[in-house]
């Protein structure tokens, strides 16, 4: 529509605040590190998405989201691509941050096992890799096992950091049964098995949102709007280009031309929808999110969460970039 279109060219003009004779500002953003789903995430900064919304991208890679989070908090970077549940911890316990959108409302994370385990009661007395509580790994076992009548007391969890270390702890044995993204189907040996997609069994759960400063959010909400903008921007081209977006992946992580994981993860999150370019705020789901982490104990005070989300910075991010 063309006054939609005249309503993000009045609003870049008027939120950019940055001349021609100047260079843009600076936004440090964490994001969880890359993996086989790189080229999604990396396209704003990689191909200069942030130039067109007076902003200049930086993307800083870290182990998880609760890094991210601490980070974030601790002013090192300006916005943190970190877990629902991890915000929501911090928040109860009265950090000062806010959910701006969620690119990653899917859960492409699945339960991955020795293939000599049948289904989920074959759990029992088992060693599963997960990662820091209140984490995506964290809360889906715990989610699973709850919803599968299995005590707690029963398995024991061992906290392994990101993905891969997970994988490598499943695949040598380590453990029996691990959390991690479905990216390791295609290479997964045959001793090792994807039982259950963590969709398959808790829907409502959200892997990531991003997150910024509740000083942030006060004090620079047009900033933190045009950074969005150009995430909003690059997620719908990256979505869109199927080709360019597996290049970058592989030319970020490094992975070989004959490895199959970019291609399949593309494939996978556009077809499921993992990964929502226009980054929404599914209230619902933070609710649910919450009272699991409630159930857990991960969250010993629920909060008001319609405090732990900026709206209006999304809604001047979507206008910004076409709504």
């Amino acid at each position: 529509m063309a006054w939609r279109s005249l309503l993000s060219a009045i609003l870049l003009l008027a939120l950019a605040g940055v001349s021609q004779a100047q260079s843009p500002k600076v936004w440090r953003h964490g994001v969880i590190e890359p993996k086989s789903d790189a080229g999604f995430v990396m396209t704003a900064s990689r191909r200069n998405f942030g130039d067109k919304f007076g902003v200049k991208l930086e993307t800083l890679s870290l182990k998880n989201g609760q890094i991210a989070l601490k980070a974030l908090l601790a002013g090192e970077i300006d916005s943190a691509e970190t877990g629902a549940g991890e915000a929501i911890i911090a928040a109860s316990a009265g950090a000062d941050v806010k959910i701006i959108g969620c690119n990653w409302p899917g859960l492409p994370h699945a339960v991955f096992v020795k293939s000599d385990i049948a289904d989920v009661q074959g759990l029992k007395g088992k060693a599963i890799a997960a990662s820091a509580p209140g984490s995506l790994p964290d809360l889906l076992i715990r989610s699973l096992l709850e919803k599968s009548s299995i005590p707690m007391a029963d398995v024991r969890i061992a906290s392994l950091g990101g993905d891969l270390d997970r994988y490598k702890a499943l695949t040598a044995g380590v453990v029996d049964a691990a959390v991690i993204s479905s990216e390791y189907v295609p290479i997964a040996p045959k001793s090792v098995r994807l039982m259950l997609a963590g969709r398959d069994v808790i829907p409502n759960f959200m892997r990531l949102c991003i997150a910024v400063s509740g000083k942030t959010a006060r004090e620079r909400p047009d900033e933190a709007a045009r950074f969005l903008a150009a995430e909003i921007a690059a997620g719908r081209y990256a979505v869109s280009h199927r080709d360019e977006t597996v290049a970058l992946t592989r030319e970020v992580t490094g992975m070989k031309p004959e490895d199959p994981r970019p291609e399949f993860v593309f494939d996978e999150t556009v077809k499921q929808r993992d990964f929502d370019p226009d980054v929404p705020i599914p209230m619902n789901k933070l609710a649910w999110m919450q009272d699991q982490l409630a159930k857990t104990g991960n969250v010993r005070h629920p909060l008001d969460l319609a405090k732990l989300v900026d709206p209006q910075i999304r809604s001047q991010g979507l206008a910004l970039a076409g709504n």
